[in-house]
């Protein structure tokens, strides 16, 4: 089925797990597809418990996958859930609930095997004529982290910026960088951040590191096998942003390095096997009206970015998987709205391979 803002995981198995997004109606999907490499088709498995835009979808060590979030973050019963993909079985099944209703958030996967939520957005809810109705979204600066032995969420210390939308990366050191992200900017609207810190799942506290060289949201943050972390474009207080900077670790400090040939946001990046990162897709100042086909590499060696052909559709918000044989699977995204005076986005159904 066509979908948008979906995830996309890798099993031990070499398969992938496609779940959830936007369909092709316009509205959120409680279904889950795996993709195998080997015979190069989708089979239907799932369907999740409960729908899930955008959701986070983290592999645990067990070879179970974890999702949660998206796409309300409201203070219903699930927009707290959390399930559990068990390939063994097909199914998903519930686990313990998220201590705050988040959508958004920035997800890591800890050495010890717990998994880190920060971050991301809430909806207040309203009463009126004793319903429930949606309030004011709120950016948050609460964290929480889940434990797979116990199947239970708990509260960790707070960031020191409420945002939703950051990055988070694991370093090899053990800390994680959450960076940049919307910020409240006044009670009219929202401002991306330049600002990033750092979590210690030793101590379970975040602490200020350097600022990014531009504010950005909707960036991507990929480890790169220096140690050093690659951030690429976003948007900025301007649009779209072509720029890229680098974040070092042992100075704490980010760098500009070379910028894209195409300003874009919710893109997709992607370590290759060689070292080098693929950037595909997302969209420049054109919105999801326009979105991008374009592809282009980052190699670390130089510092550059070269050109990697088109994909065969523009893609607003794919996915990208690295398959075990090197390849990169490009799943779905959104490629415009459908006419009449009701559009919805166009939710791709098709996917393809980028062969480095």
């Amino acid at each position: 089925m066509g979908r948008s803002g979906h995830s996309a995981t890798l099993l031990l198995d070499g398969r992938v797990l496609v779940a959830g997004g936007q369909d092709a109606t316009g509205g959120e999907s409680d279904s889950a597809e795996l993709y195998d490499p080997a015979t190069g088709e989708f089979s239907q498995t799932g369907p999740m418990v409960y729908p899930h835009i955008s959701p986070a979808a983290i592999l645990l060590r067990d070879g179970r996958v974890l999702v949660t979030g998206g796409p309300l973050g409201t203070a219903l019963k699930r927009d707290y859930s959390a399930e559990l993909y068990d390939s063994s079985t097909g199914k998903f099944s519930l686990t313990g609930s998220m201590k705050v209703a988040r959508s958004g958030q920035g997800t890591a996967l800890l050495p010890d095997g717990r998994v880190l939520f920060a971050g991301g957005a809430t909806t207040l809810l309203a009463t009126y004529q004793g319903n429930y109705v949606p309030g004011a979204d709120i950016v948050l600066a609460s964290a929480e982290l889940y434990d797979p032995k116990t199947g239970k969420f708990s509260l960790t210390g707070s960031m020191t910026t409420a945002r939703g939308d950051p990055t988070a990366t694991l370093l090899p050191d053990g800390r994680v960088l959450i960076a940049g992200g919307s910020v409240r900017a006044s009670s009219d609207g929202w401002k991306p951040t330049a600002s990033a810190e750092l979590y210690d799942p030793k101590t379970g506290k975040s602490s200020p590191t350097g600022s990014m060289t531009a504010a950005r949201v909707g960036q991507t943050a990929t480890l790169l096998p220096s140690g050093q972390v690659l951030i690429v474009g976003g948007e900025g207080d301007a649009g779209p942003l072509a720029s890229t900077e680098l974040y070092d670790p042992k100075t704490g400090q980010f760098s500009r390095t070379a910028s894209m040939t195409t300003a874009r946001e919710d893109h997709t990046a992607t370590l290759l096997s060689d070292g080098r990162v693929l950037v595909a897709g997302g969209v420049d100042a054109g919105g999801v009206s326009s979105p991008l086909a374009s592809a282009e590499l980052y190699d670390p060696k130089t510092g550059e970015f070269s050109a990697a052909g088109s994909m065969t559709t523009g893609r607003d918000s794919p996915s990208a998987t690295l398959l075990p044989d090197g390849r990169v699977l490009i799943v779905g995204g959104a490629n415009g709205y459908t006419a009449g005076p009701h559009r919805k986005v166009v939710a791709l159904s098709s996917a393809e391979l980028f062969q480095p």
